[in-house]
C-alpha cells in the first residue's frame, strides 16, 4: 500500500471513531433526558415548584422508656398556628388577640415583623404561634374563616409522664441558626435534642420528615394535591428506646434527695447499666416541654438546674479514695493486710498535721477502712512515692497517677449522654509546674492520701468505685440505653476494663467496707447507720472538705457482699459527715430496690432524710 492510501485510511478511521464516539453521547444524553423528564420524579417536581405547594409532616419522635418498659418520655399533639403574608387580609385582631391570649400591641409586632419579611418568605408560609394549646386550637378552628392567611400545623412535642428530673432526658428545642449552618439535613423550624438522652439519641428519636404537595393558582391559592398525592412523603417516626433506667428507683432517688443538693448514681455493677442517674436540685420536668419559654427563669436559678452534677462536678471525693491507694499499696507491696500504723486524733510530721477522729489505735488494713483512719492512708500513701524501687518521686508519682487513672479517675468513662467530664487527676507534671521540678515531697501532696487536694471525681466515677469494689477489680463502661428497637445494628458500647491491682488484694479491703456497715457497736465502724435488716451492704464513708461551707457527705457501697447486684454513689453538697446524710440516702435506695420496700425498724430514717433541708445552705 502506498503512502497515499495509508493516509486515506488513517483519516477514514478518525472519521468514524469521532462520529462513533458523538453518536454514542447523544444516546447518553438522550438516556438522561428520558429519564429526567419520565422516570425521575425529582426532576418533575422541580420543574414545576412554581406552582406547587409543600406542607411539611413532622414526624413523631421515638419514645423513651425504662428497663421495664415503664414510660419515661412520650408525645402529645401541639398545633402551630402558620401565617402566609401573600394571602393574609385585614381581618379583626381584637377577636384574634382573645382567642390566643395576646396582647394588641404584641400582635401588631409580630404582624410588622412578618411584613418586613414579606419578600423573603414570598408565598411560603412560616410559623406565627408556636405549640397554641388545644383550646385556643380549636377556638380558631371555629372561626379561621374569619382569619384569612392563618392556618394550622400539627406537630408533636414531648410529654413527661414520668416527672423525673428532666436532666436525665434533656430537652428540646427549636435548631438555631448555628446548627442549621451545620447541619443541612435541618430546616428553620426542625427541633432537636438539646440535652441529656435527647441530644445524645438525636438521629435514632428525630424521625424523618414528610410532606404533601398541593397545586396553586396564580393567587396562591390550593387547588388540588398534585398527581393525586403520588410524590407524597410518608413521615417516619423516630425509633423507640429502651433505657437501663429503673424509674420507680430513679423517682425514690430524687425524693430522697429533695431539698439537698448533689447527685445520687446506681449501677449494675456486672452489666455497666445505669440504674439511676440523679442530679439534685436540677430541670424540672415541667419546663420540657415548652422550654423556650423557661429559659430566662431556669439561667437565673441560683442553683444552676442545667448543670448535671452526676457527670460535670469535679469533687474531692474524701475517704472513699482510701480504698484505691490502700489498694495500690498492696499491689506496690509496700503495704499487706497485717500493716499497723498508730493514729493519735491525726497524722503529724514536722510542723504538718493531717486530723482525725477519735477511733481505737493501732489498726490494721481492714480496721483502717472499717474505721476510716486518716493517719494510715498518710503512711500508705508516703510509702508508696517514697518506694525506694523509683530511682525518685517523679516516677513514683507517675506511676501512682497510672494506677488511679485505671480505676476511670481523671478520664471520661464514656458515658451515653453529653456533658461529662474527665474530673481531674494529679501528677508529676502538675507539681513540677506549681512547686519546680525536684523541689517538691510525698509530704507536699499528702492530703491526696485521704482525697483532698488537687484531685476531682464525678459521682458517676464514684459509683464506678463502688462497682470495681463490688467486682474485685473490673468494671464495665456505664450506659443508659439497652435498646433502640427496630434498631438491629445498635448495640451498647460496653467494654470490660481491669484495673491495674490483682483481685486477690481486693478481700481484704471489701471486707473493711463490710464491717465499717455491720460491726458492733463500739467498734468504731463508720457506717453503722447504713446497716440494712437481713441484707449485707458493704460500705463507705467519706467527709470532703469544701472552702464554701459545710463539708460534703459522700457515701459509696455495694450490695450484696456477693454476688452484687447495685453499686452506688451518693454525694451531698454540705452535708456534713458522710455518715450522717449521704450514708442513710444510699442505704435506703439500696434496700428499696433490692427487697422493695423500707422495713419497719428503718421507717424513721427515711422520714428524717426526707425532713432534711439542706439546700438553704447554699442559698445563704
Amino acid at each position: 500500500m502506498n503512502v497515499r492510501g495509508s493516509i486515506m485510511e488513517s483519516r477514514a478511521r478518525q472519521r468514524f471513531i469521532i462520529v462513533t464516539f458523538f453518536i454514542i453521547c447523544m444516546i447518553i444524553l438522550a438516556g438522561r433526558l428520558v429519564f429526567l423528564q419520565l422516570i425521575n420524579k425529582e426532576y418533575k417536581i422541580t420543574a414545576s415548584n412554581n406552582v406547587l405547594r409543600y406542607e411539611i409532616i413532622y414526624p413523631s419522635r421515638g419514645l423513651i422508656y425504662d428497663r421495664n418498659g415503664n414510660i419515661m418520655v412520650e408525645n402529645q399533639f401541639a398545633y402551630d398556628i402558620l401565617i402566609t403574608p401573600r394571602e393574609l387580609v385585614p381581618f379583626d385582631t381584637t377577636a384574634f388577640c382573645s382567642i390566643f391570649n395576646l396582647d394588641r400591641e404584641r400582635l401588631e409586632q409580630m404582624l410588622e415583623e412578618v411584613h418586613s419579611r414579606r419578600r423573603v418568605i414570598g408565598y411560603q408560609s412560616v410559623i406565627f404561634l408556636r405549640q397554641v394549646s388545644s383550646q385556643e386550637y380549636t377556638r380558631f378552628l371555629e372561626k379561621s374563616y374569619k382569619f384569612l392567611g392563618f392556618s394550622v400545623q400539627t406537630r408533636s412535642v414531648r410529654s413527661y409522664p414520668s416527672q423525673i428530673c428532666g436532666n436525665l432526658p434533656g430537652y428540646i428545642i427549636e435548631a438555631d441558626q448555628s446548627f442549621l449552618d451545620k447541619n443541612p439535613e435541618y430546616r428553620p423550624g426542625d427541633y432537636i435534642g438539646k440535652t441529656g438522652l435527647e441530644e445524645f439519641y438525636e438521629k435514632w428519636l428525630r424521625g424523618e420528615k414528610g410532606y404533601s404537595i398541593f397545586l396553586r393558582d396564580v393567587h396562591n391559592r390550593i387547588k388540588s394535591p398534585y398527581e393525586d398525592g403520588a410524590y407524597d412523603k410518608t413521615a417516619v417516626p423516630g425509633k423507640d428506646m429502651f433505657t437501663t433506667i429503673d424509674l420507680p428507683l430513679q423517682r425514690f432517688g430524687e425524693e430522697l434527695m429533695r431539698n439537698k443538693v448533689g447527685s445520687v448514681v446506681a449501677l449494675d455493677p456486672s452489666t455497666g447499666e445505669v440504674l439511676t442517674l440523679i442530679t439534685s436540685t436540677g430541670l424540672s420536668s415541667e419546663y420540657l416541654t415548652n422550654f423556650g419559654s423557661y429559659y430566662p427563669q431556669v439561667i437565673a436559678d441560683p442553683l444552676k438546674p442545667l448543670f448535671n452534677r452526676a457527670i460535670m462536678s469535679a469533687y474531692p471525693p474524701g475517704s472513699v479514695f482510701k480504698l484505691v491507694n490502700g489498694l495500690i499499696g498492696l499491689q506496690e507491696g509496700v503495704l499487706k493486710p497485717e500493716t499497723r500504723y498508730s493514729c493519735n486524733m491525726g497524722y503529724r510530721a514536722g510542723s504538718l498535721t493531717v486530723g482525725c477522729h477519735s477511733h481505737p489505735s493501732p489498726t490494721n488494713l481492714m480496721q483502717s477502712v472499717m474505721m476510716s483512719c486518716n493517719a494510715y492512708y498518710c503512711n500508705v500513701l508516703r510509702s508508696i512515692l517514697d518506694n525506694p524501687a523509683y530511682g525518685r518521686i517523679g516516677e513514683s508519682m507517675n506511676k501512682w497517677q497510672e494506677y488511679v487513672k485505671s480505676f476511670g479517675f481523671g478520664t471520661r468513662l464514656g458515658i451515653d449522654i453529653p456533658g461529662e467530664l474527665s474530673g481531674s487527676l494529679p501528677g508529676t507534671a502538675l507539681y513540677d509546674k506549681i512547686y519546680g521540678a525536684g523541689r517538691w515531697r510525698s509530704l507536699t501532696v499528702i492530703s491526696l492520701s485521704i482525697g483532698q487536694g488537687e484531685i476531682g471525681a464525678t459521682p458517676l466515677q464514684l459509683a464506678n468505685l463502688a462497682a470495681i469494689m463490688a467486682n474485685r477489680g473490673h468494671y464495665y463502661t456505664p450506659h443508659l440505653v439497652r435498646e433502640i428497637r427496630e434498631e438491629p445494628s445498635f448495640s451498647p458500647r460496653v467494654e470490660r476494663h481491669q484495673v491495674m491491682v490483682d483481685p486477690e488484694h481486693f478481700e481484704v479491703i471489701v471486707e473493711g467496707m463490710y464491717q465499717a456497715v455491720n460491726a458492733p457497736a463500739g467498734s468504731g465502724a463508720t457506717a453503722r447507720l447504713a446497716a440494712i435488716p437481713d441484707l449485707v451492704l458493704c460500705g463507705k464513708t467519706g467527709t470532703a472538705q469544701n472552702p464554701h461551707g459545710e463539708d460534703n457527705s459522700v457515701f459509696i457501697c455495694f450490695a450484696p457482699k456477693d454476688n452484687p447486684k447495685i453499686a452506688v454513689a451518693v454525694y451531698i453538697e454540705q452535708g456534713g459527715f458522710g455518715a450522717s446524710q449521704a450514708a442513710p440516702v444510699a442505704s435506703l435506695l439500696v434496700e428499696k430496690y433490692l427487697t422493695g420496700e423500707i422495713h419497719p425498724s428503718r421507717q424513721w430514717l427515711y422520714e428524717r432524710t426526707l425532713e432534711q433541708d439542706l439546700v438553704t445552705r447554699h442559698l445563704q
